[in-house]
């Protein structure tokens, strides 16, 4: 008896079609043309500030697209100028401190406006938001005055408090929507077990809530940390200068010397810091500007 073997029907043509379509559909080559064409043009000024920043004399009235003689020399200068490295010191010390004093009263606002209810809560939730858009020039010379008089001019506290006016009511809006997420059950089932109502929001609240902290940080440094203009009316000297400031002070080595090339480098310096930091928590800063934007 002759053996038989039975062939396989061969798939239909309908299943290989929906197998493609379950697929997703292919991107178009034109979107990844468009694409490369955003991120040249985003990334060109930053190209062209490294390339000023190679550059030294001559070189530097050139107008190359490359460096011709690449050299560090413009690197070496800003950090042997102590004036630089002062400006540094004072950028990091008055962000953090700004940072860390956002945190930590934001974190009890924020809360306050996400869980008690109260009569005018929305109308004071958007006094907040609103003074994030008042303009910081308006109050540049009142401060200036004030802070002469007081005694805090040029100083850290009389930079701190500035900043601290601007990023307090973004820290408060950011970290709102964070913490209305979360579940309040969580808190019941605490205050359940005997804890009061700060160890509730410390041990509770505080660690569901990191994703938002840790945007609302990245975000309050980052504007503490390039802010001008009360940095530039609020300070004389070095002794509390930020960068950003002291970079618009910069002198050439002669009367008639444009100091391109260093001012091309500290700027690179005071960047490259930023842009590792965004890029390294893009996400949370993502999810940290799109918090209860979709309900479900």
């Amino acid at each position: 008896m002759a053996a038989t073997t039975a062939e396989a029907p061969a798939a239909p043509a309908g299943a290989k079609r929906k197998k493609k379509a379950d697929a997703g559909p292919k991107t178009p080559w034109w979107l990844w043309v468009a694409v490369v064409a955003i991120v040249l043009f985003c990334l060109f000024p930053f190209y062209w500030l490294i390339n000023i920043s190679l550059k030294t004399g001559v070189d530097l009235r050139s107008g190359s697209a490359y460096p011709p003689s690449p050299t560090l020399a413009n690197y070496k200068s800003i950090f042997q100028n102590g004036d630089f490295t002062r400006s540094l010191l004072n950028s990091a010390v008055i962000s953090v401190v700004t940072t860390v004093l956002a945190l930590t009263v934001g974190s009890f606002c924020a809360y306050a406006l996400a869980r008690l209810k109260f009569r005018g809560k929305f109308p004071i939730l958007a006094l907040v938001l609103s003074i994030t858009t008042f303009p910081a020039i308006a109050i540049a010379a009142p401060l200036f005055r004030l802070w002469s008089d007081i005694g805090i001019y040029n100083t850290w506290i009389g930079l701190i408090i500035p900043n601290l006016t601007f990023a307090l009511p973004l820290s408060i809006y950011i970290l709102v929507s964070f913490f209305k997420e979360i579940p309040k059950d969580l808190e019941e089932a605490a205050l359940v077990d005997g804890a009061t109502y700060f160890q509730a929001f410390r041990k509770v609240v505080v660690p569901l809530a990191a994703p938002g902290l840790a945007t609302t940080a990245i975000l309050t440094f980052i504007a503490a940390w390039n802010e001008f203009l009360l940095a530039t009316t609020l300070t004389s000297s070095q002794a509390a200068r930020t960068v950003p400031a002291a970079i618009a002070f910069f002198t050439g080595s002669t009367e008639f010397e444009e100091p391109l090339g260093t001012i091309a480098a500290a700027s690179v310096v005071i960047s490259v810091p930023l842009i590792f930091l965004v890029l390294f928590f893009q996400k949370r800063i993502v999810a940290g500007l799109t918090a209860g934007a979709v309900k479900g």
